[in-house]
């Protein structure tokens, strides 16, 4: 899957940069809506692998594009651990994480101005726990602590 989206990421920035000719930048609809077209791309090639067990307790179980931003779904099997437990518990935790994860991961993405967003889901209760919203400004502000 790492694969896939490197060789995306790639063609997200390589084209996404090119200018039309005797122009000096690439206007801003044009690249939406190549973002558009890539994001599409991207979910409906990893859609094709899920679900996809992320860890002992982590499935990733869905991906679609909400307005050129990818939006992953997880589900947390948390065994007999209630919903409020995970949220008060490792809610803090998994933010830092996940976004320092997505900010490495992702990066040329985030660069082509193409956000991320993390929910995670109960997968006892289809409860969702939380969410995490990644843009380029927030890999900015962990470069900054």
């Amino acid at each position: 899957m790492r694969f896939i989206l490197a060789i995306i990421a790639l063609f997200v920035i390589s084209y996404s940069k090119t200018p039309i000719k005797g122009e000096q930048e690439y206007p801003v609809d044009k690249i939406r809506e190549q973002n558009s077209k890539i994001i599409k791309m991207v979910v409906l090639e990893i859609s094709k692998t899920l679900p996809q067990k992320v860890d002992k307790y982590t499935t990733i179980t869905a991906i679609r594009d909400e307005n050129l931003t990818l939006v992953y779904t997880f589900e947390i099997n948390s065994g007999s651990k209630s919903d409020e437990a995970i949220i008060k518990e490792d809610r803090a935790r998994m933010q830092k994480a996940v976004t320092r994860g997505v900010c490495k991961s992702s990066k040329r993405f985030l660069e082509a101005d193409i956000d991320i967003v993390y929910e995670y889901k109960s997968a006892t209760t289809k409860r969702e726990l939380f969410r995490f919203y990644i843009d380029k400004q927030k890999c900015q502000e962990l470069k900054d602590d």
